[in-house]
């Protein structure tokens, strides 16, 4: 398609949802009033439901008088609810009849949690977050190709099932591509049928056959697979950079886990300077986030999605009644726990994520971590954020780059005293690995009052042990765990250590000189 045609295409898109930036720029200014209207919506359609009549929702007329009313949930006190609802009972949690429900693989559980997805929440929420993510882009780069051209969508791996007479479940991704119109067959590749293969190992290798022909623009999907997928698609085109089969490559929209640690992976696979990267926030739960701005690694907090937001300082989470902040009055740099009510029947739910405000007015967030998922054995308050933020620095000072990594407790014994544990899977490993270690632990001091306390004069803590598995080895781990592609990913931080004597066992096991992971 000539440049003309592609221009006139994106400007017919750009009209179409002008009114659309017009009401994203309504919400920037006034947040607030935007989240308590749509509360307000959310109660309004489930008066008539189980839990709308137990907290009397027709006579909830604020913010206040809600959280007054109803308490936090945490998954497991939603669950008896949930599952009548997977047997086809309906007006339960939420007043419209659900009949899909995603299947989450999150970090801080081995159980499954199934969250109902009904159409409102598909329409209002996941769908209309894709696409605001296209108004933002094409509104920053009217040039684009991405209409006209493939996007390759790496899917979940927990195919759509039966669960129920007329309910059903699987990852996010795929009850997306099952019910997503049939025009986005013309944008999007693979195939409808190879994307929602259950097996990922399988789904690569059919993605390579299907889309090496095709004129791919963007990449959609979690960072560390994506990374998996590209890679294997390079040794079976036998080139040396994606460029080289898809010459267009533009854009590479991303979410699930932090990209700062796979992006020198990134650019050495996609060796463009014109290459763009843009964050989203899209959870089983709901579609939260999305980077409007390339330039501000804060994602724009979306206000209109059916979903209303509370923030817990992490200083008061896990307490009896902890402060439960509202956009209204959030600060900039206090990390969060984050609640969530959607239309789907979620309310004050705890999602488990943690985020922090960047920006107010707009209001931008990033994800800072789990609330399960940080190392405090002994009152060092580590979490993900300081974490990568600290392996990033090492990384830059020591020209080194990471796959993946994991960090456990070391327990003190005796008169020895405690540490962190550190096992990394080097992209490219530094030359003095405790040149590297020093570093880190430099960095950590300084992101970090808490851990510089207790490693003052090795107090209480040593410096961190950093080991270096051989190439695969988290790949080998996650396959053994049942736990590849889709929504999965590799445990950060955790307070015991159970996986990292997992990945100790395993990678004695592991070929040192294998450059790639066991994929055929």
């Amino acid at each position: 398609m000539n440049f003309h045609s592609m221009s006139f295409i994106n400007s017919i898109f750009n009209l179409m949802f002008k009114s659309r930036l017009t009401e994203i720029d309504g919400f920037r200014k006034n947040p607030a009033a935007a989240q308590e209207r749509q509360l307000l919506q959310n109660i309004e359609s489930s008066q008539s439901s189980e839990l709308g009549c137990r907290y009397d929702f027709s006579s909830i007329k604020s913010v206040e008088t809600y959280q007054q009313r109803v308490p936090l949930h945490l998954y497991d006190d939603l669950r008896p609810a949930i599952e009548r609802m997977m047997q086809g009972e309906g007006n339960v949690l939420c007043g419209e009849e659900v009949k899909w429900f995603a299947k989450s693989s999150g970090t801080t559980t081995e159980k499954s949690k199934f969250i109902p997805v009904p159409q409102c929440s598909l329409d209002s929420c996941h769908y209309r977050g894709g696409k605001d993510v296209l108004t933002f882009y094409l509104n920053r780069f009217p040039d684009s190709n991405i209409l006209t051209n493939k996007g390759l969508t790496l899917g979940g791996s927990h195919q759509v099932a039966n669960i129920g007479a007329n309910t059903y479940c699987g990852d996010l991704s795929a009850i997306l591509i099952d019910n997503a119109p049939m025009i986005t067959e013309l944008v999007r590749t693979p195939s409808k049928e190879v994307a929602l293969i259950a097996d990922f190992e399988e789904k690569v290798r059919r993605i390579a056959e299907e889309t090496l022909s095709e004129n791919v623009v963007q990449f959609v999907g979690v960072p560390s697979w994506n990374l998996v997928l590209m890679r294997y698609l390079l040794r079976y085109a036998g080139k040396s950079n994606l460029l080289e089969i898809w010459p267009q490559l533009e854009l590479f929209i991303h979410g699930g886990v932090n990209f700062a640690p796979y992006r020198e992976q990134f650019h050495a696979i996609i060796p463009s300077p014109d290459m763009r990267y843009l964050e989203t926030y899209n959870a089983s739960e709901g579609f939260f986030g999305i980077q409007d701005d390339l330039s501000d690694n804060g994602m724009l907090l979306m206000l209109d999605y059916g979903i209303f937001y509370e923030f817990i300082p992490m200083s008061a989470f896990g307490s009896a009644n902890p402060a439960c902040h509202t956009v209204a009055d959030v600060q900039k740099g206090v990390s969060y726990a984050l609640v969530i009510t959607t239309n789907g029947g979620l309310w004050r739910y705890v999602i488990g994520d943690t985020v922090e405000f960047t920006s107010l007015f707009p209001h931008k967030i990033k994800i800072t971590g789990r609330t399960k998922h940080y190392i405090n054995v002994f009152g060092e308050e580590l979490v993900i954020d300081n974490a990568e933020n600290a392996l990033r620095t090492a990384c830059l000072a020591t020209n080194a780059s990471i796959r993946e990594y994991t960090v456990a407790p070391v327990f003190m014994r005796g008169d020895e005293k405690g540490g962190h544990e550190w096992l990394v899977e080097f992209e490219h490993p530094p030359t003095n690995l405790a040149v590297f270690t020093t570093l880190l632990d430099q960095a950590l001091c300084a992101a970090n009052s808490d851990y510089e306390a207790k490693r003052k004069n090795n107090t209480t803590l040593n410096m961190p042990l950093v080991r270096s598995l051989a190439s695969g080895s988290f790949y080998r781990w996650m396959t053994r765990r049942g736990k590849l592609g889709g929504q999965n990913k590799v445990p950060r931080l955790y307070n015991t250590r159970e996986y990292v004597e997992q990945l100790n066992r395993l990678s004695e096991d592991a070929d040192p000189h294998s450059d790639s992971p066991p994929l055929p």
